[in-house]
């Protein structure tokens, strides 16, 4: 029996608009950078410093559904996935890796929007707890 864990919460805000696709399946795909800033005090000047981290996050189903109408730049939410590490070739023929956290829950903490430019942070909620 395995005792590991692959389990990855966030709480950041978005750098870009989502990116949406739909994979051969039929199945929705958003593709999202969130954005977490660490807030340190440096030991040696005792100046406040922050450090970014930036995480790549693929959605899929009814949250990737979700993200078209409610995420945009800027929107603060949390995330709670597992790690993946994929790889693929570049246009150069590269083999190239791409580190990421794919989402099994998502929640908008600030900022969401409809397609009308109003809040619904409980919509995409209910669609996290009741799977894709």
């Amino acid at each position: 029996m395995s005792s590991s864990i692959n389990k990855a919460t966030i709480i950041g805000n978005l750098g870009i608009d989502p990116m949406h696709g739909t994979l051969d399946n039929g199945t929705a795909v958003a593709n999202i950078r969130v954005a977490t800033t660490e807030r340190y005090r440096d030991r040696s000047t005792g100046e406040l410093k922050e450090a970014t981290e930036w995480h790549n996050v693929v959605l899929f189903g009814r949250l990737a559904e979700a993200c078209r109408r409610m995420l945009r730049r800027g929107t603060c939410v949390y995330v709670e996935g597992r790690i993946r590490t994929r790889r693929w070739r570049g246009r150069d023929g590269a083999e190239r890796y791409t580190t990421e956290i794919v989402g099994s829950v998502l929640r908008v903490l600030c900022g969401g929007r409809d397609r009308l430019g109003a809040s619904e942070p409980h919509a995409l909620a209910w669609v996290a707890e009741h799977g894709k």
